[in-house]
């Protein structure tokens, strides 16, 4: 079963848990796009709303923490979600990994060809970017 599919089930056994035409969904603002399509299906293919909220992994955190009525969390990282299960507000060995990530290059192509690498391992470089961990999980 594909991940969106796998991601359908548990957001369906959600719904019927809790009786309700509504689910509350905290989708990491990452996620945003792709969630919307997702909802839409899902909307489609069960009569239920997925009722989302977008933002930060560790503003949903402090939410749910504060009794925020989200039935599914859609994290930036993987350890929220541990976080939330062991304060015992996370329903213990549901949680699944719906992304993963590449960490990847870009370089200006040296002489012929493709650099493939060859302006990093040579350390000839003038600058290079890396994303602020706590801004962007996905470095």
């Amino acid at each position: 079963m594909t991940k969106v599919m796998y991601f359908f089930a548990t957001l369906w056994c959600c719904t019927r848990k809790a009786h309700a035409a509504e689910v509350g969904v905290a989708v990491a603002a990452n996620f945003t796009a792709p969630m919307q399509k997702i909802a839409l299906a899902f909307e489609q293919a069960t009569g239920h709303k997925a009722v989302l909220s977008f933002g930060s992994t560790d503003m949903f955190y402090a939410q749910i923490r504060n009794g925020a009525p989200f039935q599914v969390l859609l994290s930036a990282d993987d350890e929220t979600p541990i976080k939330l299960e062991k304060d015992g507000l996370g329903v213990a060995g549901k949680g699944l990994t719906y992304a993963t990530r590449k960490t990847g290059s870009v370089e200006r192509a040296v002489g012929r060809g493709r650099a493939q690498g060859a302006v990093l391992r040579s350390g000839r470089f003038e600058w290079r970017g890396i994303a602020n961990p706590k801004l962007a999980p996905y470095g």
